[in-house]
């Protein structure tokens, strides 16, 4: 991440203001840092056509399944989403069939299934058959599945554990009415109590019950961030994941009429109330996540080196390059039904670039082996990042245990801000393409 003359200037300010206690001058420092180089990581090649690589059999690989259908659009989400509509949904799914077979008849294997949103439940009997159809595919030994609140009953579960679905994650976001309401969440999902209630309801049902928040939204004050962390403490879940709100250029508008200015000057101190509250239960899984037992996160590109994106919009990362479906959910319907895959961008990643994503993502779930990366990327990679593992190390964000890299309780935070710009700009990406295809 930090490379020529640019980086030895942030590293000279890095530790300049590591040692004046001036870590709010850091955090600006990272989040316009990581905004620029993803910025330009994330710019897709134009010269070639768009052809996913041959699978590598030697690593396992994670399957990212996308469902785009949400039946409210809540202003703060960059993800491709478009209004529910149940014909266009059924001809979606049967799609997304075909898209699988392609994947498997190309040899690829997948072990984990991860499928997100939208809201992938809004219509559970077919997501069921997808699943069930993974199965039948690969030797699949997870699957984890998002939802919404108002589909925690009892048909939409007994679909999914038909499915042998083994970790539902529940989009909650917050307890608070008011925010709620702001949000567009309150009329369909429930109130706070309402929320708690279902969740209370459906203990035990999986093997990980992984409850989505969100913090720093404008309005929301220390004490709301601390009820929420009441209630969670009642609930007990098996797994939370606390997302700070990650504003994408085009959603800045919407976010300030709907709920007003982002503040990222107060993100920092809500982060420690947070951290420090399900830290005496809770394990850190990542920089965001807290699990009491080990488990798949919902940050799944952490977990797999190689994975690959299926539906209209999703993303895949194979072989070191970066790849995009069309974000068009009918022209991603059209190209299945023709037997092509519906791929629209690619972005080959260099050795250098490899490496420093390898590193992100590894550091932000706790540590990273030196020897794994001199192994995986050899002397001249490790050549090419020494400023940006000074920089880290200098900055109080890493340790050194033996011959592995350990994130601290401060880097926790800078991994944050950077992970949060790393979201930021593949959604400013999903905007730029949604924009080319509208």
């Amino acid at each position: 991440m930090f490379t020529g003359t640019f980086s030895l200037v942030l590293l000279f300010f890095i530790v300049l203001l590591h040692l004046g206690g001036m870590d709010n001058m850091i955090g600006w420092i990272l989040t316009r840092y990581g905004r620029k180089k993803t910025t330009r990581y994330l710019e897709f090649d134009g010269s070639e056509p768009v052809v996913v690589p041959e699978p590598d059999s030697d690593s396992p690989n994670l399957l990212y399944i996308h469902i785009p259908f949400c039946e409210v659009l809540c202003p703060y989400c960059s993800f491709n989403r478009i209004p529910f509509n149940k014909n266009l949904s059924e001809r979606y799914f049967d799609a997304l069939m075909k898209e699988m077979e392609i994947y498997y008849n190309k040899g690829y294997s997948f072990e984990s299934v991860y499928v997100g949103g939208g809201t992938p439940t809004v219509l559970p009997d077919r997501l069921a058959q997808v699943l069930r159809r993974t199965a039948q595919l690969w030797p699949v030994k997870s699957i984890s599945v998002e939802t919404n609140p108002n589909h925690l009953t009892d048909p939409v579960l007994e679909s999914l554990k038909e499915a042998k679905v083994n970790r539902l994650s529940v989009g909650v976001q917050t307890f608070n009415d008011p925010l709620l309401k702001k949000l567009k969440r309150y009329e369909k999902y429930g109130s706070g109590r309402d929320i708690q209630e279902r969740l209370s309801r459906i203990q035990g049902t999986f093997d990980t019950l992984n409850i989505d928040m969100i913090y720093n939204l404008p309005t929301q004050t220390d004490q709301m961030v601390r009820n929420d962390l009441e209630v969670i403490d009642a609930l007990k879940p098996d797994q939370v994941a606390f997302y700070p709100l990650i504003a994408s250029k085009l959603k800045k508008h919407e976010i300030a009429e709907a709920l007003g200015t982002v503040d990222y000057r107060k993100e920092k101190r809500l982060y420690h109330i947070i951290r420090k509250d399900l830290s005496r239960e809770y394990h850190q899984a990542s920089s965001w996540c807290f699990s009491r037992t080990p488990g798949l996160i919902d940050e799944y590109i952490v977990d797999y080196r190689d994975y690959a994106g299926l539906g209209s919009g999703s993303f895949g990362y194979i072989g070191g390059a970066l790849y995009s479906n069309t974000f068009s959910v009918p022209g991603y319907i059209q190209r299945l039904e023709m037997g092509t895959l519906p791929l629209a961008g690619k972005r080959v990643f260099s050795l250098k670039e490899k490496l420093q994503y390898d590193l992100l993502m590894s550091l932000f779930i706790g540590s990273i082996s030196l020897d794994r990366l001199e192994k995986t990327y050899g002397s001249p990679g490790i050549r090419a990042i020494r400023p940006a593992l000074l920089a880290l190390s200098l900055s109080g964000a890493v340790r050194k245990e033996g011959n592995n890299l350990v994130t601290t309780e401060k880097g926790n935070y800078y991994f944050v801000i950077l992970m949060r710009e790393f979201f930021n700009g593949v959604n400013t990406l999903r905007e730029q393409m949604l924009s080319r295809t509208a």
